[in-house]
């Protein structure tokens, strides 16, 4: 088994039945991967903040660590700071700190925070050195990034803000990885940089996704997955062959971990783990 530290990310479920299956994936992953940490992600503007707490809570009294990821658009420094100190006070020492998105059709403010960067600097600001922080990292660049000078600049910014640490957008090409890193090397960026692994489970649902997000799914790769239609088993299979030679190759290529984005299920994440030797 190799030695390669893993985080698993969750969203946080809106139904006590979602949080009693969160549970049971939770313990699954648990026990056969051992992760480092696991994630929780905070809804656009905060819209998920009560169960965010609520599933990291959990997660943190279970024995494991938990980091929940904390979105500064739309959000006052207050309300920032009031949710620090719970999670301070859940013993809690663990946070993925981005600018997030507005919700859906909000005509409001967007805060306090226009970036993640300042986000990560009021933190400081307020904690000290009290949280582990990661940021987020785009090697395929973020939607809104103008040109690829600016996406470095922004990361450079969160670096120097205080981030620990960085986990990537997920991608399907580990040159976009590898170049990203170069990059890095050249700016003296020297934090670790976690590729983030995205299970392929439904291709309509990650083909729209992407397009939203701006990762890119190969052109080989989209027929290859179309080709698929509705036989999902055999889609399922191929993805997690794929990938365990995609996280292959990341890791001989020095990544310093991986970072499955789980999608609440511990097969899809098992499935590609099992085949590279992740699990115990």
């Amino acid at each position: 088994m190799t030695t390669t530290p893993v985080s698993c990310e969750f969203f946080p479920p809106r139904t006590e039945q979602g949080m009693e299956k969160l549970k049971r994936v939770h313990d699954k992953l648990n026990q056969a991967l051992n992760p480092e940490y696991f994630s929780v992600t905070f809804g656009a503007g905060g819209s998920t903040q009560e169960k965010t707490l609520e599933t990291v809570v959990h997660i943190q009294q279970s024995g494991s660590q938990a980091a929940p990821h904390l979105s500064c658009i739309a959000s006052a420094k207050d309300n920032i700071r009031a949710l620090l100190q719970s999670y301070k006070d859940n013993g809690i020492s663990r946070i993925v700190a981005l600018r997030g998105d507005k919700p859906s059709g909000w005509l409001g403010s967007i805060g306090e925070f226009s970036y993640a960067n300042e986000l990560v600097s009021f933190i400081r600001e307020e904690t000290g050195d009290y949280f582990h922080l990661e940021v987020a990292a785009y090697p395929e660049f973020h939607p809104q990034s103008k040109t690829a000078e600016t996406e470095f600049k922004y990361f450079q910014q969160k670096v120097e803000a205080g981030a620990n640490a960085a986990i990537t957008q997920y991608f399907y090409n580990a040159d976009s990885y590898f170049y990203f890193m170069d990059e890095c090397q050249k700016r003296g960026i020297d934090i670790p940089v976690v590729p983030g692994i995205m299970p392929i489970s439904n291709f309509e649902q990650l083909s729209r996704f992407s397009d939203t997000c701006g990762a890119d799914i190969p052109r080989w790769l989209r027929w290859k997955l179309d080709a698929f239609k509705d036989d999902s088993d055999s889609l399922q299979k191929f993805g997690a062959e794929f990938l365990g030679r995609l996280c292959e190759r990341l890791i001989q290529g020095g990544a310093p971990g991986i970072h499955f984005y789980t999608l609440n299920k511990a097969n899809l994440t098992l499935n590609i783990a099992r085949n590279i030797g992740l699990t115990q």
